[in-house]
């Protein structure tokens, strides 16, 4: 699984259409690390911490344009800290956003079913379907 391999410090991006299961996957990857509490779209507060075997931070930032005073970074910045953080809606913050680990894409596949791209610096034993 992906989210084992994941360290405080690291960024994933995940991106995809309203409804592609954005939050659902980053809910099953704070599960992974350890995060028991619920775990909810943080598109109306900017972003949620949870403390977890490592901590996690769930921003959204699907209510910005772009992420480019400093008052803005201001409020983000703090979920930065030792903590693997999931970004939905990442293309507001490019250019300002830490460095990505790994970007995520979710895609509606018809039928109930999603299609998942994972593109970054995963680990070389991490393969498609693990």
């Amino acid at each position: 699984m992906l989210a084992a391999h994941l360290r405080p410090g690291d960024v994933v991006t995940v991106s995809g259409e309203l409804g592609s299961g954005k939050t659902t996957f980053v809910r099953g990857a704070a599960r992974a690390l350890g995060v028991e509490g619920p775990v909810t779209s943080p598109t109306y507060t900017i972003g949620h911490r949870y403390k977890g075997r490592v901590d996690v931070s769930h921003l959204d930032l699907f209510r910005f344009q772009e992420v480019v005073s400093a008052a803005e970074w201001g409020d983000l910045e703090p979920y930065f800290d030792d903590a693997v953080v999931f970004v939905e809606w990442p293309e507001a913050g490019e250019g300002v956003l830490p460095t990505t680990r790994i970007g995520v894409r979710l895609e509606h596949g018809g039928e109930g079913r999603r299609l998942v791209t994972i593109l970054g610096d995963a680990d070389p034993g991490l393969r498609h379907g693990d």
